[in-house]
């Protein structure tokens, strides 16, 4: 009889109490903080006899650090006949070096609470690692090692090859692949940034001998700029520099390879029988990072297609269920950039698709956005760069970009003022300036009997 009197009690003072709450008035929600400048960690700098730049740069109190050396070589100093030699070359470099096995690498590393890896992209090649700050020097070394005294085994050239030809027939497998392959060549024709893919007879041309001219060729001190980012021992890691990376050739000095992108409007269609999508890319050259609007763009972009409450997002993802997961992106390499809307969307919406991405670019040509709309887009852009930039890997990776664009720290440090500063005129005045649908190629992949004729109204077909 007792705990039913306490069950009967215990509803109503439930009862009681969700009556109270749903006659409350919502409360407003704290107001958002003002936005503070990002703070860069204090970087210490110099440069070797050879021409390497050094940054130093102490941060947090986790121990460990981040050691990453970038060099001005990869795909933009490919030749028209050598699309992934520069990749090819970063993969003979993780198979040992003058005096270690790439087991003995491997083990190294591992003591270390590391392991070095190579990277290749389409303006540098990257050699990094992390590891425990008691390692910090010894990983320097580690990593110049495998940057300096690489053996580039011929004996590795055969296996590697047939991983570069699958890695090939898997990409051409993929619509999003094709898409961007097209994309790219018809954006940048004659330049290596619109190379996207060799063919396997390429591949398979590749020698010892090219491997080691491109490496000869490319790789070099005054090329290249050090970052060594955590909990380290500073003397004892300047120490390891200069004797790790003393003796390293200068090497030629790294060439400009500007290109000249192409802006028109233009489709283009990739058939992939009985497809049940499409995969659209539609986009145009914009602005490099060095360009003074190129934080505007990105400001932009976010609104327009390039965060998950953005308005093209919201339309055709939202609204229409067209698609999953579209995304718009400011893509950029050294010297050049361009604006992109990517989606998947079902066949029978490909041309509706279109319609809908025109229009949100018109709409916000035609109009600039509230003030509401553009604030919310604000504080994601500056939360969301805050959080990305917050770590070791983060912080290096920030001032490469920097770095290899020829900006000033100050684009790091003013990052948030700058991005909430903008207003929605300014916004809308990008979207006039930089995107113009008059000029957008549009790429797609899909099932051409069926997208045809709903594509048309958009541009003639190239051939």
């Amino acid at each position: 009889m007792r705990s039913q009197l306490l069950s009967t009690l215990l509803v109503s003072v439930l009862c009681a109490s969700m009556a109270s709450a749903q006659t409350k008035p919502k409360e407003t929600p704290p107001a958002v903080a003002p936005a503070r400048d990002f703070q860069i960690p204090v970087v210490e700098k110099f440069t070797v006899a050879n021409g390497l730049d050094v940054r130093l740069v102490p941060y947090g109190n986790v121990p460990k650090v981040n050691i990453g050396l970038f060099i001005r070589a990869g795909n933009e100093n490919e030749a028209a006949d050598q699309v992934w030699l520069a990749d090819l070359v970063g993969q003979e470099m993780e198979q040992g070096t003058a005096t270690r096995s790439a087991e003995q690498l491997a083990l190294e590393g591992a003591r270390m609470g590391g392991a070095v890896d190579v990277s290749v992209g389409a303006n540098q090649t990257i050699v990094a690692s992390d590891a425990l700050s008691a390692s910090a020097a010894d990983m320097v070394r580690l990593i110049a090692d495998v940057a300096i005294n690489s053996k580039l085994p011929e004996s590795e050239i055969a296996r590697l090859k047939s991983d570069l030809v699958r890695q090939l027939s898997i990409a051409r497998s993929q619509p999003r692949q094709l898409g961007f392959e097209k994309f790219m060549s018809v954006l940048y024709p004659n330049h290596s940034y619109g190379r996207v893919f060799p063919t396997e007879s390429m591949i398979a041309g590749y020698t010892a001998a090219q491997v080691k001219r491109f490496y000869d060729e490319n790789f070099g001190a005054d090329r290249s700029t050090l970052y060594v980012v955590g909990r380290f021992d500073r003397r004892a890691v300047e120490i390891a520099i200069r004797d790790a990376y003393g003796s390293w050739k200068s090497g030629v000095p790294a060439l400009e390879h500007s290109p000249s992108p192409t802006s028109r409007r233009a489709l283009h269609l990739i058939d992939r029988p009985d497809s049940v999508q499409s995969t659209i890319y539609l986009g145009l050259p914009v602005v490099s990072p060095s360009n003074p609007d190129y934080l505007s763009v990105l400001v932009m972009n976010a609104l327009l297609g390039g965060s998950f409450g953005s308005r093209i997002t919201s339309n055709i993802r939202e609204q229409k269920g067209y698609t999953y997961s579209p995304n718009s992106q400011v893509s950029v390499r050294l010297k050049a950039g361009h604006w992109v809307e990517i989606a998947d969307v079902t066949t029978n919406v490909t041309g509706p698709s279109l319609k809908e991405i025109f229009f949100e670019i018109d709409r916000l040509r035609g109009e600039a956005p509230s003030r509401d709309e553009l604030k919310g887009i604000q504080n994601y852009l500056a939360g969301v760069f805050v959080l990305q930039n917050s770590t070791r890997a983060g912080i290096m990776n920030l001032l490469n970009f920097v770095d290899l664009h020829g900006m000033s720290e100050d684009y790091l440090r003013s990052y948030v003022r700058n991005v909430h500063a903008l207003s929605p005129a300014d916004i809308q005045r990008m979207a006039q300036r930089y995107v113009d649908p008059g000029k957008t190629a549009i790429v797609i992949v899909g099932d051409q009997k069926a997208i045809r004729e709903q594509i048309t109204p958009y541009g003639t077909i190239a051939p």
